[in-house]
């Protein structure tokens, strides 16, 4: 598997929300709440193409992230695998990459997770910690790895 990120703008908008809805419809049906136009309006209200890559897998792009710095985080506030890649650990590289940068930055990383869906037992996986809860959605945080330096 090559991995690699590439750049989206404002233009890939359409793109983008094809991608959260095909990759989030299973979840949200579960849940009884697909709805197409209030996913496609809901990330519209976040999205912001300078913190937006599209995750490629050998060349074909398999997803994006959407990762906004905060002053004393960062916020991986979308974080999308189409169905087509997922469990063939292309989530779990890129989210390596996102706490490898955010270690050498010293910072923890937030997230939120649709109730009920498999991505909460993923960042469980990877080390985050469940903060609070709201009706739909479950947060984390996993703080910064230190390095351990040996004497």
């Amino acid at each position: 598997m090559n991995l690699s990120f590439a750049d989206t703008t404002p233009d890939d908008v359409e793109t983008l929300v094809q991608i959260r809805i095909e990759a989030m419809r299973e979840s949200l049906e579960h849940l009884g709440r697909f709805d197409p136009i209030r996913a496609r309006e809901r990330f519209l209200a976040s999205f912001d193409a300078r913190y937006c890559r599209y995750i490629l897998v050998d060349a074909i792009k398999a997803g994006f992230v959407l990762i906004r710095p905060e002053p004393d985080h960062l916020l991986l506030d979308h974080f999308y695998i189409v169905p087509l890649h997922q469990g063939k650990g292309v989530g779990a590289a890129v989210l390596d990459t996102i706490l490898s940068d955010a270690d050498t930055r010293a910072l923890p990383v937030r997230l939120g997770a649709l109730r009920g869906s498999g991505s909460n037992r993923f960042y469980q996986r990877h080390g985050f910690v469940k903060t609070h809860e709201s009706e739909w959605d479950i947060y984390y945080s996993r703080e910064p790895r230190v390095p351990v330096t040996v004497a």
